[in-house]
């Protein structure tokens, strides 16, 4: 039996006495403390200050105790199924879902009013929930497979709600305050409405002890004590994802507390899961609490931040600076493709017949279309007077998708994992939060500053992702956690910049889905000049690219210094990336699709899968640009989103591929 050491009775009486400092000193704001006891039973209607109390200030802060103490205990679960410490409840997409179920609601006016909405939140989630599972089905629930299903359906759904913000950006403005995780309450409703859920999840959890603590052994191991993985990785998940989604629509999303609660108390020495999920319930609780309160102190001396938001932005650094000091609790499952003699030359035939390819797909682009009369085959002047319209569109597409296609296949030849890409990773968040700080910093048109901006971005991204899951060999699972904190990140900085009010957001909004709208002819060119560039310097690394996907020690043991060639590799990608960023936004998936389609083509040395790639990536972003155009005409669908509805079901197709 666990002993309680000083330490965490230390701890936890630091952490109540400095929640409960604040809460007094925020209820003394508020009211004066002779009248706390009438306004908590009995408010005055007359008297305003005791209305706040006691429907807005009290109930705040149950909720905060009551959705903390939620978030510790799913964190726990998630950490334990997945076996991995740095899963926590937005792992799974389950937050996504929540959120992209909760806009429909608003937008199509379903009737039924808050009850509605909250059955849309919690139907999102599930359904994330039940896709999740489906994909990993095929290998009993691979911890690897389900968190990378659960990000790239997480990122499906955010490109679906960014696809509906844009057209209704007046409507959802108040949804991205909600998605910064505001605790703000007008009544005791939520309260009422979570606190017998909340009990009923714990009391299921206890039930699921057992299974638990198997399902945190190594596989062969769990099923040699009678375990069935399957069904009890689905009963204690799903429980977790009900569980998780009454929390986010409670009270949007509140990030990290559910992975730094139980990291706390594994760290205070709670080995055991009982005792674990029991400390991990309180830390949470009196986390967030403390958190909210500071954010409640904060509004009153500044400005109001949401307590999600706050949370976010202290807890990415810090799981970054935890993430070198973490071990997982077991190996985890190989995501890499398998080996294949089938090498494929790249002779002048396939050459011409994808450039034959490329050449078919401009004419499309800009000559096929639609108008009020239907689909016409535009020729002669006619065509002439469309082309300063369409052209630069056409090109910027097929230059950033070239780009991205180039360092989808740089990335994974650097990491030597086949599941690598720009968005899977976290690297376009990264060139996306420096080029929308540029856009708010200098006005019109800063090209030259922006590109810099976003190589920057870019690059401290790819290298914080190479120094933090270098150590571990870049396994997938930590590659995917450090891309997961670093969008996190970046995320809910853009989320709080859309929900400031500010005009200019609405063009972010836009940009950030990937529109070529405004591309003018001249930022087409330089955006063509920058593409030729930086793949022409891309043969230059072709050694480096064939020996270091097979590992540090061969690569040292052929002479390659390790740190140069990498460092060149990360900043030529970093650079391509940023560039594609301006002109598609952060999410296309291009830079995921391409290499695999040179791959299954045939071609896997580095050389000729670059340079099919590419001209594959360019295609199928000049296609998304061009369909975008026509298929719901007049209106207009941006070519990042586009690609993104396309690339994330092709991504699931890979992992149910590889997970037969």
């Amino acid at each position: 039996m666990n002993r309680i050491a000083p330490l965490p009775l230390l701890l936890i009486s630091t952490l109540t006495l400095l929640a409960c400092g604040m809460t007094l000193w925020n209820f003394t704001q508020q009211l004066l403390p002779g009248d706390w006891f009438q306004a908590a039973f009995s408010p005055q209607v007359t008297d305003i200050n005791q209305m706040l109390f006691h429907f807005s200030l009290l109930p705040r802060t149950v909720v905060s105790l009551l959705v903390g103490a939620g978030l510790g205990l799913v964190g726990v679960m998630f950490q334990q199924v997945l076996r991995n410490p740095l899963a926590e409840p937005t792992t799974l997409g389950i937050s996504a879902g929540a959120q992209l179920g909760l806009t429909i609601a608003i937008l199509w006016t379903l009737p039924g009013g808050e009850l509605t909405r909250q059955l849309a939140s919690l139907a999102g989630a599930v359904i994330v929930g039940a896709v999740v599972f489906g994909v990993s089905w095929g290998k009993r629930l691979s911890p690897v497979t389900l968190i990378l299903a659960g990000l790239v359906l997480g990122m499906y759904c955010g490109a679906i709600k960014s696809l509906l913000a844009l057209f209704n950006y007046e409507r959802l403005q108040g949804l991205f305050l909600w998605s910064s995780g505001m605790l703000n309450q007008q009544d005791w409703s939520t309260v009422n409405l979570l606190l017998p859920r909340l009990l009923l999840g714990f009391l299921l959890a206890l039930l699921l002890i057992r299974p638990l603590t198997l399902l945190g052994l190594d596989d062969g191991v769990a099923r040699n004590l009678g375990l069935g993985l399957s069904i009890a990785r689905l009963a204690t998940l799903g429980l977790a994802v009900l569980i998780s989604a009454q929390l986010v629509n409670a009270a949007g999303i509140i990030g990290f507390i559910g992975l730094f609660a139980p990291l706390l108390a594994k760290m205070l020495g709670a080995r055991r899961l009982l005792p674990r999920m029991l400390l991990s319930t309180l830390l949470g609780a009196l986390l967030l609490w403390l958190s909210d309160q500071s954010m409640i102190l904060l509004t009153r001396l500044w400005r109001e931040i949401p307590t999600g938001a706050a949370t976010a932005l202290i807890g990415a650094p810090l799981l970054l600076w935890l993430l070198p000091r973490l071990r997982s609790g077991a190996k985890p499952s190989s995501m890499h493709a398998p080996a294949t003699l089938n090498e494929r030359t790249l002779t002048p035939a396939w050459l011409l017949g994808a450039f034959a390819v490329l050449l078919v797909g401009i004419a499309l682009a800009l000559m096929l279309g639609r108008d009020s009369e239907g689909w016409r085959w535009v020729t002669g002047d006619a065509l002439n007077g469309l082309l300063p319209w369409r052209w630069p569109r056409a090109l910027a597409a097929l230059s950033a998708g070239a780009m991205l296609a180039a360092a989808g296949t740089l990335v994974q030849k650097l990491t030597g994992n086949p599941m690598a890409s720009p968005e899977v990773l976290g690297i376009s968040s990264g060139a996306a939060f420096g080029v929308i700080l540029l856009l708010l910093i200098i006005p019109g048109d800063a090209f030259v500053w922006l590109l810099p901006a976003g190589s920057l971005g870019a690059a401290l991204t790819l290298l914080a992702i190479t120094l933090l899951a270098g150590r571990s060999g870049f396994s997938t699972g930590r590659l995917l956690l450090v891309g997961i904190a670093l969008s996190t990140l970046f995320g809910t900085v853009i989320t709080l910049l859309l929900a400031s009010g500010d005009p200019r957001m609405g063009g972010v909004l836009t940009w950030l889905a990937g529109s070529t709208y405004s591309v003018t002819a001249g930022q087409a060119l330089r955006t063509a000049a920058i593409a030729i560039v930086l793949l022409l310097l891309a043969p230059f690394c072709r050694r480096w690219l064939s020996i270091l996907p097979l590992g540090s020690t061969t690569a040292r043991a052929v002479g390659v210094a390790l740190t140069p060639s990498r460092l060149v590799i990360l900043l030529l990608a970093a650079t391509l990336i940023a560039a594609a960023t301006l002109n598609v936004g952060p999410l296309s998936f291009v830079g995921l699709m391409a290499p695999h389609i040179a791959r299954m083509l045939g071609f896997h040395r580095p050389m000729p899968q670059l340079i099919i790639a590419s001209l594959c990536g360019g295609t199928l972003m000049l296609f998304a640009d061009w369909c975008g155009r026509v298929l719901i005409f007049p209106y207009q669908i941006p070519a990042g989103l586009l690609a993104t509805f396309f690339g994330a079901p092709y991504f699931i197709y890979l992992l149910r591929k590889q997970v037969k």
